[in-house]
């Protein structure tokens, strides 16, 4: 029977598959942690007793402002180091910082356990793409990527639905969940993945890295609370002022600095430019459009936080296959950017859907089901190809640093996406509210909060429908029970900010 010390020994010999199966299982659980604690924060503050919503609400803001900023000078430096440590260490701090919130006794410990895990967490992305770059070329590198980023998305969607059943045993162990999950990574990863090599490039400059992350910190603070304090007040006016000169700052000192923390060249590559100003604007629709859905089936149509997740399941479970078998191929004969144009459409398509058929009484096979194979094959052709896109081109002394910055955007996309229409959503125009469900604009409506009217521009007859659904929304968004489903699904932040 081989000893302990025989079972980890380091072979280092996996293939380019089993890298990509254990980065995106360490991966995974920072995507999916993201979504599943939004879910428990009610029973936190139950919990905790004299802890309130506001208070608790900086366990959501503190891991997503954190995560944000330091994307950036994490995956520089993970550039300089084998990828392979820097990826380990990021899954070891996440996990160590997963049972220390898991045994949190109060809102300031669990807090502070959860910017630890945002630590981790921004080290283990760009490390992850990073290695699943480096141990594979050619189309087997863009399949990876498209898989790997397929898989962010599948979690993600599955967020509430694990939520819910964790919390249903205690909030724990939404918690104690990722540490068989992380031991795992770790000694798998320890055994198996193999040596890549760090880059012989400087350390990043101290002023760089001080600016992009105060820049996005600052940025990201302004979108998750700037309706709680009012989108026109001094305090909202000047974060997001102030983050706009950071970051400008930031850009001029990358373009000027002999050892920029990120390289102007990498957007000289048109392909990364392109993909990820494009990703963003593609998370932008996506966040905004995940909110209205969930608002409209628990708000309109009355169901729990667990049905709503697993009736909206048929979709990410799409993204996947979609990405694996379909998209390859249609990128092959067309080329990236026309599959990228097609899934858009079909995502195009799937909003216009729920805007046209969604009515006062669920139908979900009629109203519901074909929206959500659009929408599921729209971003399984679509995100997974923009990603491929944007690091086809990246240097291995960027894999990294590139790697993270096109997450850094998609995550600023998410959270404006989700800002604009919770703005849109609450923000009074004379007797009114103005909905737009997405920010192509597919999803229109005038709301009276008091339920008097609702005109949706697909269908201005059934004008005693469109009232009875102008009054629910009205009252999700202007009672306390908004503040359950806004929390089951984007957590407090967002509530704060509809509410």
């Amino acid at each position: 029977m081989p000893s302990f010390s025989q079972v980890l020994t380091r072979r280092r010999d996996a293939s380019a598959s089993l890298v990509l199966l254990i980065v995106s299982i360490g991966f995974s659980l920072a995507v999916l942690d993201v979504f599943v604690v939004n879910v428990a924060l009610p029973n936190i503050a139950q919990d905790f007793g004299s802890a309130g919503l506001g208070d608790l609400s900086w366990v959501l803001n503190a891991y997503a402002i954190v995560y944000a900023a330091l994307l950036v000078v994490f995956g520089r430096l993970a550039d300089r180091f084998p990828r392979e440590y820097g990826f380990l260490l990021g899954v070891g701090v996440f996990t160590v910082a997963s049972a220390l919130c898991a045994a949190a006794s109060g809102t300031l410990g669990l807090v502070v356990f959860r910017v630890v895990q945002a630590a981790g967490a921004a080290l283990m992305t760009p490390t992850s793409l990073s290695m699943v770059l480096a141990t594979s070329s050619g189309e087997a590198r863009d399949k990876n990527v498209r898989i790997w980023t397929a898989i962010g998305g599948l979690m993600a969607a599955l967020g509430p639905v694990v939520g819910g059943l964790l919390v249903a045993i205690s909030w724990r162990w939404v918690f104690f969940a990722n540490i068989p999950f992380g031991l795992a990574v770790l000694v798998f990863g320890w055994m198996r993945l193999p040596h890549v090599r760090g880059e012989r490039i400087p350390y990043p400059d101290a002023l760089g890295a001080a600016l992009v992350t105060a820049g996005v910190a600052l940025l990201t603070l302004g979108l998750v609370k700037g309706d709680d304090w009012g989108w026109g007040s001094t305090q909202t006016i000047a974060v997001l002022a102030t983050s706009v000169a950071v970051i400008g700052s930031f850009v001029l000192h990358c373009l000027h600095h002999r050892n920029p923390l990120v390289n102007p060249d990498l957007f000289r590559r048109r392909s990364f430019t392109g993909a990820s100003v494009v990703a963003t604007l593609f998370q932008v629709a996506f966040g905004g459009f995940l909110l209205s859905l969930v608002l409209w089936d628990q708000s309109v149509w009355h169901w729990s936080a667990l049905h709503t997740g697993l009736t909206i399941a048929p979709s990410p479970f799409l993204v996947l296959p979609t990405a694996l078998l379909l998209a390859g191929r249609l990128i092959k004969r067309f080329g990236s950017g026309v599959v990228i144009a097609i899934g858009a459409s079909f995502f195009a398509t799937g909003m216009l859907w729920f805007a046209l058929f969604a009515g006062l009484k669920p139908d979900y096979l009629v109203d519901f089901f074909p929206g959500l194979v659009l929408i599921g094959v729209g971003v399984g052709l679509a995100l997974p190809t923009m990603m491929a896109s944007a690091t086809s081109e990246l240097p291995p002394e960027n894999f990294a640093t590139g790697s993270a910055v096109v997450n850094m955007l998609r995550q600023v996309g998410l959270a404006v996406g989700v800002a604009v229409l919770v703005a849109l959503l609450g923000t009074p125009i004379g007797a009114h509210a103005v909905i737009e469900g997405d920010s192509l604009g597919l999803v229109g409506a005038v709301i009276a909060p008091d339920g008097d009217r609702m005109v949706r521009k697909s269908d201005r007859g059934a004008v005693a429908d469109a009232a009875e659904i102008g009054r629910r929304l009205g009252e999700a968004l202007l009672i306390d029970g908004a503040r359950e489903i806004l929390d089951q699904v984007y957590g407090a932040p967002v509530r704060d900010a509809a509410v």
